[in-house]
Order: C-alpha cells, then structure tokens, then sequence
C-alpha cells in the first residue's frame, strides 16, 4: 500500500530489540524495572523530554518499565539513570559534548548543554542496541561532534517533519533541519516549479512552528532559499535593499530564531551584470529572440554575487544577527577555476561557504571519460573542484561547509532509501573527516530533497562523526552482529560486495536523470514518448525524469562522445551487476541464518539489494535500447535492420520479463519507487504503465516499422 513505510518512520525506538536469552556477565550492571529516571527540579525543556525518550526506549526495545523522577532522589538501593547538565571540560565549549559514567546501581548522562544529554541518552540507546539488552558494563565515555552542524531535509516528504521524524533525526547525530522557503512561512509546491515566474507561493507552514517543534528536539531550522517566483533587481538598483528585505528578510522576520539560509545559483537567480553571462533569469526569453550560448547567472561565478550575498545577509541579520548565511557553489562547480577562485575571494568574510564534495571529477575508465555530473557514492572525494575553492575559504578564514551525502543516499538510484553499501560510505566518512583536519570543515550538508532514511549507514555516520571515531570495520562487524546473529559473516561479505560494485557506477545525467531515477518503472521509447503520471501536489513530481533516454553529447565538462562512452558504461555496470549479484547470494545465506526476530528487517535489505539489481537490468537494457535502435533508425540494408529489429525485440523482452518481478520488490516495501520530492515514480502502477507502454512498442511500433521498410520479415 502507498506510504505504509511512514509507518515505519512514525517508529522511534524499534521494537523487541532484546535478547532474552543473553543473561547479565559478572562485571556488567543490568538496568531493571526496578531503577528509575532522575531529572532536576528546573531541568531544561530538552533534558526532561530527552528522560521521556529514554523512559520509552527502555519499554519498547529493551522490554523494561522505569519511572522518572524530578527533583528528587530515589530511595537507597535502588538504581539511577542520571541526566543533568554540567561542566565537561574541552578545548572549546561545545553544548553538544556529552560523558556516559557507569558504576554499580547507577548510570550518569551528563552533557555540557541540553543538546549534550541528548546526545547521551542516544549513544546509550546504541550501545544497548549493540549488547542485546539492558546492560553494560562500568566505563566512563566522553564524546563530542566533529562538526559544527550537521543538517538534512526530511526523509517523510519534502518539507514534511512530524515530530517522530525529527526525533529520528536527532538518534541519527542531525543537528538541524532543512527546509525549503518560497516565500515568509511558506514552502513550495508543484505549482511552484509548473508554474510561470510570479506564480502561488507554494503551502503554508509556519516557520516559526517548525522551528519551536525541531528545537524541542534538540534541531535547529535551516531555510533553503527557493523564490523561483520573485524578480530580484540587480544589488545595486537603488531599491535592491528594499527588496533584498522583503524577500529575504521577511523570512527571519517571522522566524528570528532560524539558525541560517542556504543560498544557491539556480534557486535564486538575479540579473548579473556580469558580462560573461546572459544577465537574465534562464526563463525568460532573449529580448532579440536570438539564442544566447552564455550561461544564466545562477550557472556563472557573477562577479557581482559578493554584493548580492551582501544584500541578503543584511537582510536577514536585521531580525537575526547570528543567522549563517551558507552560499553554495553546486552550479558552477564546472567553470574555470580562476573564475570561481576569484568569486570566494571577494565575498564577505562573515558567511559560509558550501562546495560539494564529489562533483565534476573526471572518471577514466575502458579508455574512455566520464565525468562526475552530480552526486555519487561512486567516487569517494574530495573531487579537485572542491579542493580547490576549500583551499581559498580556509586561507580566508571563513566558515566551510561541504555537500557531502554521506548519511546513505545520492542520485545514484532515485528512488530507494537508502544504497547498503557500508564499506564504500566509510571511505566516504573518512574523506569528509580528513577535510576537517585539512581545511577546517566547519559544516556538512547530509542530503537534498531525497532526505534521510535511519539505516546502518546514517547510523555509521553518526558514529563516524564523532570523537573519538571508531574503527569503521569494526563498527560494521557490530552492526552486522546486533542485526544478523549468526549471519553476520554471510552479511558482511555481502556489504563488501556491493561497496565494491558501487565503484563501477557511473553518474551521468542522462542515467540520473533518466533510468537510474526511477528505476524498472522507465520506458523504452521507439517512436512514441508516454507521459510519466506523478502525483501534482510533490515538489518535482517528473520534472526531473528525462524521458526519452539521450546521452548528453555536449557540456560544460568534456566527455567522450556517446558512440564511445556508452558501450563502455554498458560493459562498467554489467561488472557492476555481477558483483551485486554475487553479494545478493551471500544476503540470502544471511537470512536463513538471521535468528526469526531479526527475520523481516533482513528481508527488507535483501528485496532492496534485488531491487536495486533491477534498476541495473534496466539501465542497461535501456543502453542497449538505445544502441540498437540508433543504428535500426540510419540503415537501409535490409538483412541489417531485420538483425537489429530482432535485436530490440530480445531486450524488450529481457526487460518486460524483469520489470514484472521487479513489481514484487516495491510491492514487499511501499518505500520503494517513491522519493520525497517525486512521490511514487516506480510503484506497481507505474511500471505496470511501463510494461504496457511496451506491449505497445512491440506489438504496434515495431511490426508498423518493418512494413514501412518493405520487409519480409516474419514477427518473432
């Protein structure tokens, strides 16, 4: 059933993560239902609702009943979990700095702030989690972030956060939330990107609301500048500021406890003056009718951006004077170095800037290029792009803050929730920590619209991004352990499997943003285009599906030509597919091997792992498609085009007989062939509109081809 798995994301604690048979080891202390909750008297809103979560917790995973007490003591003999707010030493104040103490009859979670015993209670959730019950043995933790920030957009719905959600993304190590803005507490809708410039605002939320909501959480609230339908006038037009407060400024007006804004090229577009630019938002239409090659401002390093920056952050500082204003360079993260070196060279020191971390890398591979168009787990980072404008922000001393995907999810497969992995994203983490230590990461940016699913990877990030870190392998071996019993083996050499594979992905836009991102659901097109049917109330619904399929021949980063680069891409995600698969084998011996209450989550990772095989078949068949059909389309040799009709025949057939078991995995997890900003792009409706619209391309199409060529060809 559409949007069951919410469900699941309505589930803070999981159930029954118990094992009952495991028994308390002669140097552990066991928390019973005889132990009780202690808060002070005035304890902080955080600390008293982090008691509650702790008090649920117990209950629901562990199976034991505490009560809570404030503001006094429990009677003598019986066990405390303390939490409380005091002093933890550090180089820096950190709020967020958090120390676990465990002795006989008694556990103290202490934090430098609220925030802190939060993070305390979580770490205690986890280790609980590791051990199969409620016990542990005498230590003394002290942990504290590696960032100064760490946000994400919401797994749920695009800008969708109940309260459960925003609890999940606090166990997870999220410090805020992101949200998209349209205008002063409004968020967008499909009619925003649908429509012309000046059109709806979008939905209504109260950005105020939100943010109360997410700080009870211990979240902050990022806005995400998204005013498609605003003309912004030049930052030096004598009433820019007028505008630039309005627009920009409102937003905080109605919300000054919002922690920042992020600010991006195409999100935000103004009419530069920079003449290595049209000038004009990339709507509107050359004054002369004539087709200008130069790109639009919210693709170029302007060089009046620093002005523009200026203008919005003094916007928002008016009602905010601690708001950070993050500008990110994702759009021209392609353009001539000394262009983009010059732009963050000129901006003002008090903002913080965002560089993805991946992007615009080349990839050489089977004598050939590709070029890393957007974001991948498939290339580990820091691309040169980022390396470079890194270099500059930290010689200035400004704030960094990087794009890094690292909590599970990119644009290597649209709609699943998250790509297992694990191996492949602890590079990853490594990367992003060494960037701390290299240029003083100060932020990370955890995903985009497609948000975050809790899952063995956001929760190694969490891990990961903490001091002291552990060992990334060892830590799987725990995850696979607490989640797979005598399967863990099995589980982890399947993981290995799939980081590996993953290695051999290759992001390009005509796959991102065509069969990759939707996944068996995505058509071979012929002659006729079928109009994928989304749902029109989501924020990009099929705006971002490029049907038909068109390598791109021309960009702003050379590659090979696609004669050459496809069949190279073909042969790249067919070694892809052979090691996925010999992973998926060894996930089935792990779960005939995973004890039966841990049966139907490792189930549910081994019908993702099948459906993300699927999405290969069909990438690659639609490749072949492609091939085929392109060499069908310029032949006049008779013998040839019976050849390759036949062959077009053969991989429609391929896929048409995938796609229909591929409507078994999304129909075992409703999670599958949705994404927040899309809806469901892949569900059993849409590939079964799939599957018919090829019924028709072999049935109607091809037959009506063949007359057309005078062939005596017989139907196959």
């Amino acid at each position: 059933m559409r949007y069951a798995f919410r469900a699941e994301l309505s589930e803070v604690h999981t159930p029954d993560r118990r094992d009952w048979e495991s028994v308390r080891k002669l140097d552990e202390v066991e928390i019973s239902d005889t132990w009780v909750i202690v808060v002070p008297a005035e304890a902080d809103p955080l600390v008293m609702a982090t008691a509650q979560d702790l008090q649920d917790y117990l209950l629901v995973s562990m199976g034991v009943g505490v009560r809570i007490l404030k503001g006094s003591e429990p009677s003598p003999g019986v066990g405390r979990i303390g939490l409380a707010v005091v002093p933890l030493g550090g180089d820096a104040p950190d709020e967020r700095r958090h120390r676990i103490s465990v002795a006989p009859g008694r556990v103290e979670l202490d934090g430098e702030g609220p925030k802190g015993v939060a993070r305390a209670c979580h770490h205690l959730e986890e280790l609980l989690n590791f051990r199969g019950g409620p016990f542990l043995q005498e230590t003394t933790i002290l942990r504290e972030p590696s960032f100064a920030v760490r946000m994400s957009h919401s797994g749920f719905g695009v800008d969708e956060f109940p309260d459960a959600h925003l609890a999940q993304l606090a166990h997870q190590g999220i410090d805020a939330i992101v949200v998209f803005a349209s205008a002063p507490d409004h968020t967008p809708d499909g009619r925003t990107n649908r429509g012309a410039h000046g059109s709806g605002q979008g939905r209504h939320q109260r950005f105020s609301e939100l943010a109360d909501r997410a700080d009870r959480h211990g979240l902050d609230l990022y806005l995400y500048a998204y005013f498609h339908g605003e003309r912004a006038p030049h930052p030096d037009d004598p009433n820019a500021q007028e505008f630039y407060d309005r627009v920009y400024g409102d937003c905080f007006a109605v919300c000054p406890q919002a922690k920042g804004i992020v600010l991006v090229g195409e999100s935000i577009e103004f009419p530069s003056k920079d003449p290595r630019t049209t000038g004009r938002l990339r709507t509107d239409p050359p004054p002369d009718g004539r087709v200008d090659r130069r790109p639009s401002p919210g693709w170029w390093p302007c060089e009046d951006y620093p002005l523009w920056v200026e203008r919005v952050r003094d916007a928002c500082r008016r009602h905010n004077p601690e708001a950070d204003v993050v500008f990110w360079t994702y759009n021209w993260g392609w353009a001539p170095q000394e262009a983009r070196l010059s732009l963050l060279r000129n901006l003002p020191d008090d903002v913080t800037v965002q560089v993805t971390f991946e992007m615009f890398e080349p990839i050489d591979h089977d004598g050939i290029r590709n070029v890393c168009v957007d974001y991948t787990a498939s290339q580990i980072g820091p691309g040169r792009y980022f390396r470079s404008e890194a270099e500059v922000v930290h010689e200035r001393g400004m704030g960094l803050s990087a794009m890094a995907n690292s909590t599970g999810l990119t644009w290597d497969f649209g709609s699943v929730p998250y790509q297992p992995i694990p191996f492949q994203w602890a590079k990853r983490h490594e990367a992003v920590l060494a960037a701390r230590r290299d240029w003083g990461l100060r932020s990370v940016m955890e995903n985009h619209h497609y948000g975050l699913w809790p899952s063995i990877i956001s929760e190694l990030a969490q891990a990961m991004y903490h001091e002291p870190a552990p060992d990334p392998d060892e830590y799987l071996s725990r995850l696979a352990a607490r989640d797979f019993g005598s399967g863990a083996d099995d589980v982890l050499a399947a993981w290995r499997h799939w980081s590996e594979a993953s290695t051999h992905y290759l992001p390009t836009n005509a796959d991102q943003y065509g069969p990759f991102r939707i996944g068996p659901s995505y058509p071979l097109v012929l002659f006729s285009v079928p109009q994928l049917r989304t749902e029109t109330d989501v924020l990009f619904g099929d705006l971002i599906v490029k049907i038909p399929y068109q390598p791109e021949t021309t960009g702003t980063v050379p590659t090979t030509a696609p004669i050459h680069r496809v069949p190279a891409e073909i042969r790249s995600l067919e070694r892809m597919q052979q090691q996925w698969r010999e992973g998926m084998a060894r996930m089935d011996r792990a779960v005939t091997k995973t004890p039966a209450h841990r049966w139907a989550a490792a189930h549910r990772m081994a019908n993702l792992a099948r459906y993300i095989d699927h999405c290969l078949s069909t990438t690659i068949h639609v490749k072949k498609w492609w091939q085929t059909r392109a060499e069908l389309l310029v032949t006049a040799d008779l013998a040839q085009a019976d050849r390759l009709i036949a062959e077009l025949e053969q991989i429609a057939g391929a896929e048409r007989e995938q796609a229909v078991v591929a409507i078994q995995c999304v129909e075992a997890d409703s999670r599958l062939g949705w994404e927040p900003s899309m809806g469901y792009v892949g569900d059993r409706a849409q590939i079964e509109w799939k599957i018919d619209h090829l019924d028709r391309v072999l049935g109607e199409e091809l037959p009506a081809y063949r007359r057309s060529l005078g062939c005596s060809m017989v139907v196959t």
